[in-house]
């Protein structure tokens, strides 16, 4: 499965910003879509997941209410829509992908910086 972020870039804190991941190859051995980010200086941390079937949608506390996580099955792609974002959101974000709710994420695409300046 090889996974392709995209969508990063530089914005001003409140503005909003949509990344995508891309899926391709043995798609059909994953089943959820998760999006994790990692600041400089700090470990990476779960942001949002969503199973490819659209259900069990999660979000990490410090995203819920801003962030949404949707799926285009049609285009194997899935989306993380940023809103009012923060200078504190700041980082890399990856997709990641794993065959089930409880599995770890063994495939993870190249990441996309977020940059929000204050």
């Amino acid at each position: 499965v090889q996974l392709q972020a995209s969508g990063g870039g530089l914005v001003q804190a409140g503005d909003s910003l949509t990344l995508s991941c891309a899926a391709s190859g043995r798609t059909a051995s994953t089943a959820v879509l998760g999006w994790f980010r990692q600041a400089p200086g700090k470990e990476r941390e779960f942001v949002a997941r969503i199973l490819w079937s659209g259900g069990f949608i999660y979000y990490a506390d410090s995203v819920k209410g801003r962030f949404t996580i949707s799926r285009d099955n049609a285009k194997n792609t899935v989306y993380l829509q940023m809103n009012s974002l923060k200078p504190e959101d700041t980082a890399v974000y990856y997709c990641a992908s794993a065959t089930s709710l409880s599995g770890t994420y063994q495939y993870w695409g190249q990441g996309t910086q977020v940059t929000v300046s204050s």
